[in-house]
């Protein structure tokens, strides 16, 4: 699943020792931008490097997976990420200098002898 948001709060690290070695993971909120403002807060396990990289108020691509698990009759949901991609900022739009354009000169007259000026297209 993916999903676009922007970085809400990025909540303090957790880590721990496992039969597996050392775990490190850091919850993030972020809101989605629609009219009514939702957020889901995504876990990156072992993700430092990624999670370093996040501010508040960045606009993010976030591929994550979902699953659901029972403990004790009671069910529980984590929303992993495992993949982050900061939206790039656009660049406000640079408009190039107009280049100098040489002075507009007088046509020559077409009908010779007439000093009269007559401006109609036909």
């Amino acid at each position: 699943m993916e999903f676009e948001g922007v970085v809400y709060k990025i909540l303090p690290p957790t880590s721990g020792t496992s039969a597996r070695g050392d775990w490190k993971r850091q919850d993030v909120v972020f809101e989605l931008p629609q009219e009514f403002s939702r957020k889901i807060c995504v876990t990156f396990f072992n993700k430092d490097s990624e999670v370093s990289q996040l501010r508040e108020g960045m606009t993010c691509t976030v591929s994550v997976n979902v699953e659901s698990r029972e403990y004790n009759g009671r069910w529980y949901t984590d929303v992993k990420a495992w993949r982050i991609q900061p939206k790039a900022a656009e660049a406000p739009a640079q408009t190039a200098p107009m280049p100098e354009m040489p002075p507009i000169m007088e046509e020559p007259g077409y009908a010779s002898g007439t000093t009269e000026v007559d401006d109609l297209p036909f």
